[in-house]
This record gives C-alpha cells, sequence and structure tokens, in this order.
C-alpha cells in the first residue's frame, strides 16, 4: 500500500496576485472619499464601529453557511487583525477625513507599500532584494514629494493620523497575508470581524445615542459601501493576492490606489485633479511596473 502523498505548498503566481490585489485596491480606493460623505451623517465614533458590526454580521453568515471551524491556534493574529484592521486604521481614517480632503488622504496613504514591504520582511518571512527597496523607496519619495511641496499641500493634524493609519494597516496587512498562506483570504477576514464583534457591538449601542445625525440617503449608502464594500469584500481580493503574490510585491500595487481615489474624489465630492497629482499618479505607475520583477526571497 502506498504511502499518500505530502500536501503541495502552495506556489507562487506573481501574475494572478497582482491582479487580485488590484481588485482588492479599486475597492479600497473609495474608502476615503466614501468616508467624507459618511461623516455628513454620522459622527466619527459611530461610523467606526457601525460599519464594522455591519461586516462581523455577513462574516457570521458566510461562516455558518459553509461551517468552516473556528481555527484556534490562529486566535493571537486573528485579534492583532482584529485590532489593526477592523479598529485601528478605519478609526485613524475616519478622524483623519474630517480635516483634510480625501485626495490628500489618498497621497499620503501611498506610504503604504513600502512600510508592508517594511513589516513583510521583519515578520513575514520575505526577504526582498536590493532592486525591490530601491524602487519601493523612490515610490515613497515621489508620495512624500508630492504632500510635502505639490497640489497646494499644507501640513494639518490630519496627516499625522493617516501615517498612523498606514503605519497600523501595513502591520495588520502583514499579518493577514501570512494566515492567508494557510487558509482562504476570505476566512481571515471573517473570523477577524467575528471575534471584534462583541466590542464592536458594545461601541455602536454605546456612541448611537450621539453619532446619528439624520443622515439622508447618501450618507447611509456610504456606510453601506463602507462595511461590505471596505471592511469586508476587499479584504476577499487583497488577502487572497497578498498569499499567491507575495505580500511585499503585491503591496507595492497599492501605490495605484491613488489613482482611484483621486477619481472617485474628483467624482463624489467635485474635489480638484490637478496637473500635477496626474504626472504624480503616472510616475507612481511606472515605479510599480517596473518593480515588479524585483526579486524577493
Amino acid at each position: 500500500m502506498r504511502e499518500p502523498l505530502p500536501p503541495r505548498p502552495r506556489p507562487k503566481t506573481p501574475l494572478l496576485g497582482l491582479g487580485l490585489g488590484f481588485g482588492g485596491v479599486v475597492i479600497f480606493g473609495a474608502t476615503l472619499p466614501v468616508t467624507r460623505l459618511a461623516l455628513q451623517g454620522f459622527d466619527p465614533a459611530f461610523l467606526t464601529v457601525a460599519r464594522a458590526l455591519l461586516a462581523s454580521l455577513a462574516a457570521a453568515c458566510v461562516l455558518v453557511a459553509l461551517r468552516r471551524p473556528y481555527p484556534k491556534a490562529d486566535t493571537g493574529s486573528l485579534l492583532i487583525i482584529g485590532a489593526t484592521l477592523v479598529f485601528g486604521f478605519p478609526g485613524l481614517v475616519t478622524v483623519a477625513m474630517q480635516t483634510v480632503p480625501a485626495s490628500h488622504g489618498g497621497i499620503v496613504l501611498g506610504v503604504l507599500p513600502l512600510l508592508t514591504a517594511v513589516f513583510a520582511a521583519l515578520i513575514g518571512g520575505e526577504r526582498p532584494g536590493p532592486a525591490f527597496w530601491a524602487w519601493g523607496l523612490l515610490g515613497a519619495g515621489l508620495v512624500l514629494g508630492f504632500t510635502l511641496r505639490g497640489g497646494g499641500f499644507s501640513a494639518q493634524i490630519g496627516h499625522l493620523w493617516l501615517g498612523l493609519a498606514a503605519v497600523v494597516s501595513a502591520l495588520g496587512y502583514v499579518v493577514s497575508g501570512k494566515l492567508s498562506r494557510r487558509m482562504p483570504g476570505w476566512e481571515v477576514i471573517c473570523w477577524a470581524l467575528v471575534l471584534t464583534a462583541p466590542l464592536t457591538g458594545l461601541g455602536v449601542v454605546w456612541t448611537a445615542a450621539t453619532g446619528i445625525h439624520g443622515p439622508d440617503a447618501s450618507a447611509v449608502l456610504a456606510l453601506t459601501y463602507l462595511a461590505f464594500g471596505s471592511m469586508f469584500a476587499g479584504f476577499f481580493f487583497w488577502n487572497a493576492g497578498l498569499a499567491l503574490g507575495g505580500i511585499a510585491r503585491v503591496g507595492q500595487v497599492q501605490l495605484l490606489q491613488t489613482f482611484v481615489t483621486l477619481g472617485l474624489s474628483a467624482l463624489l465630492l467635485g474635489e480638484e485633479i490637478t496637473p500635477v497629482m496626474l504626472i504624480f499618479a503616472g510616475a507612481v505607475a511606472w515605479v510599480v511596473w517596473m518593480g515588479r520583477k524585483a526579486r524577493i526571497g
């Protein structure tokens, strides 16, 4: 009787990973302008916990329907994901959007791919080569150069919150990407949402009395998108992309989120898109394209 073959490790498929990652970026790119719309009817604290609670309900339905067993050994990692991606990033971004334009927010968050690569090297087991770091630093330099000198930028407290959001989010992405090598990416975010549901539920009860300010239809639709798009569906694509294409490499695709954020900021909020912004976005796209084949161990 033959011994069963050991399971094969999941192969790296960079192009598929990049494609799935870009799908997540498109969904995430609407987060900042849609958050500004939602703030017209909800305060930041209520918006942060309400979007998470709605996403948690959807996650619980999916897990129950598919009868997924709870991964006890991964509780610590799932709690980190909950703290960073369910509470930390949404909360910091929501506060920031009260004082800075959504278009500036999308550009400032362009440093996120480099931070993701740093965490991928520190805790994700990846070893990007010199060429990768060179392209990553160039992309981050373009981002910081624009935010500090171009497009009428002036430093505000909101940019500090966005910087902290980028650090928190990068950590959450790397932990999610590591778990997504062993379980489906959608399951990772679902369990993180379910684990944090008791806290988000208490938060909704605590903030509901003062956090709802006669929202109109656009604010309600914005909250719905933040819950089921940004907080839920986007991670299905993003986590799968990180697992298949490598955390550091696919993380660089998020530099292209600037395109989506700037376009939707103009469409939804009437914010101005200047020639400087377009030149910057084109330069960032070139960096992502040139760095896509850089060696990562």
